[in-house]
């Protein structure tokens, strides 16, 4: 229990729990190695998104096709993870990691070689249902390691090592698709994905031991499932943190026509706009860290969620009318896409707390909920594409203003 005391993961009070073999000489890897796993999603969806209308046209696909690619991804990263998560519960956490990051690299390489966009689509499936082991996988880790608050504190900085994935990923996606093609985007996906096997395999151990791990079946898992739908206090953080989140896929699925066709940014500029959200991310979640063991995590998620709320309905009325033109579109979406940081660590920590036992199911729902955000937001701004802003915009608001209400309903 040295390691855990000494990085404050854990306090005094709390029960022990045993330590998993060789996470203390990993203690200074462990967010690092568990923040590369969690990037998969922001390196996949962030890298190639400068090159959507290069990659519909290559391709001879519609606007709204390229799109889809994306929102598909978005559906598999929901799908995948409820499969996950029963695995971690039953094999432990590293069997399911080198399965799902098999599965994402050779997705990667298919989608590198796709000869259509019916093709690249359906490799793109195949790519966040592989991926999104990393999303779950990485979670459950921290509750195999961390209490409630220990868990903020390691999840933040997480926040920080994942932030920075949003940062790189369009500004190379970008400088690569001059040099390389939209193809050479992907080949890059797959050698990512080569890179966390080998890291993964070397320098992370095993934090569910076997005598931890549970032997369910299809109807205890269903079970299992069933307790977890039932939980207010689950589904409310679960809810909120997925429903924010959600307005932040639909600014990453829309910011692309208004940034750049809509207002007239450069591709290569593109990635400098998206790079400045995702600081804003990081020292979101910095700041929430600094603050766990000064102010209590309810209230520090409750003006969380508020500034949430705030900032996307302030988008929707600066888009309506106007006022303040790009600029203000741009000062709202930081705002909200800011709070990301410090909601994704408090609505995990607070969800998983109470479920140690079952983390993997937990995790594996929790994601789940929240990619199922996200894809229903693509389908929304798809069908409510007007050439215009306030699509994009609307669906921020709504997405901010539901996980305020969410949590406010259910949790008590």
């Amino acid at each position: 229990m040295r390691w855990k005391q000494r990085s404050g993961l854990l306090r005094k009070r709390s029960p022990p729990r045993q330590k998993p073999e060789g996470v203390s000489i990993q203690q200074k890897r462990l967010p690092f190695i568990l923040g590369g796993m969690a990037a998969i999603g922001p390196f996949s969806i962030d890298m190639y998104l400068p090159a959507l209308p290069m990659l519909g046209q290559a391709l001879g696909a519609t606007a709204g096709a390229a799109q889809a690619s994306l929102a598909v991804f978005f559906l598999g990263m929901a799908l995948g993870q409820i499969f996950y998560g029963p695995l971690a519960d039953r094999y432990g956490r590293r069997l399911p990691l080198f399965i799902g990051l098999g599965v994402y690299t050779v997705a990667s390489l298919i989608c590198a070689l796709a000869p259509n966009i019916e093709s690249l689509i359906a490799a793109r499936l195949m790519q966040a249902l592989g991926g999104c082991t990393g999303m779950v996988i990485s979670r459950a880790v921290v509750r195999d390691v961390a209490d409630e608050r220990g868990a903020i504190r390691l999840m933040a900085k997480l926040m920080l090592v994942m932030g920075v994935a949003p940062i790189i990923a369009p500004i190379i996606g970008g400088a690569l698709l001059g040099v390389i093609g939209w193809r050479g985007i992907f080949l890059c996906l797959a050698a990512y994905g080569v890179i966390l096997l080998l890291v993964i395999a070397l320098f992370l151990p095993e934090t569910l031991p076997p005598e931890r791990r549970r032997r369910d079946g299809l109807r205890q898992v269903l079970g299992v499932w069933q307790r977890l739908l039932g939980d207010g206090y689950f589904m409310g953080h679960a809810l909120a943190g997925g429903l924010v989140i959600g307005g932040m896929f639909a600014y990453i699925t829309g910011s692309p026509f208004v940034f750049m066709e809509l207002h007239g940014v450069r591709a290569e500029d593109y990635g400098f706009y998206f790079g400045a959200n995702a600081v804003g991310i990081m020292l979101a979640g910095q700041i929430t860290a600094r603050l766990v063991d000064r102010v209590a995590p309810a209230r520090m998620l409750n003006i969380a969620v508020s500034i949430s709320a705030l900032s996307g309905l302030a988008l929707l009325a600066v888009t309506m009318t106007g006022f303040g033109g790009f600029a203000a579109i741009v000062a709202t979406l930081f705002v909200y896409v800011s709070m990301i940081g410090a909601v994704m660590p408090l609505t995990a920590a607070r969800a998983m707390a109470p479920h140690g036992a079952i983390a993997g199911n937990a995790s594996a729902l929790m994601g789940t909920l929240q990619f199922g955000a996200g894809a229903l937001a693509g389908v929304a701004l798809g069908a409510l594409q007007n050439d215009t802003a306030l699509p994009m915009a609307l669906i921020v608001s709504l997405c901010g203003v539901g996980g305020w209400v969410v949590r406010r309903l259910l949790v008590r």
